[in-house]
């Protein structure tokens, strides 16, 4: 079995420093030590057209799930549900 086999689909967050929902979701992520890559809007220089690509919309953090949904500007509870739905926490 191949590595890219054995690792699971990434979750994704669009976000900025600056951004107090990003850093809330971003923290919520990390306390429940899920596995995510993070697209500094700052740093990343078309992560805000990706952003805007997925989302429609101009509003951070756009979370990306591994089964094609994304929540934008989504509350800790929203992330907790879709987490448990993936299976990603219990």
């Amino acid at each position: 079995m191949t590595e890219t086999a054995a690792t699971p689909p990434r979750i994704t967050m669009f976000g900025a420093e600056w951004c107090g929902d990003c850093r809330r979701s971003k923290s919520l992520l990390d306390r429940l030590e899920v596995d995510y890559d993070y697209v500094d809007l700052l740093l990343v220089e078309d992560g805000a057209e990706r952003a805007r690509a997925i989302s429609g919309r101009t509003n951070i953090p756009v979370i990306v799930f591994p089964d094609d949904t994304h929540l934008v500007e989504p509350s800790d509870a929203e992330v907790r549900t879709k987490l448990t739905q993936l299976g990603r926490i219990s």
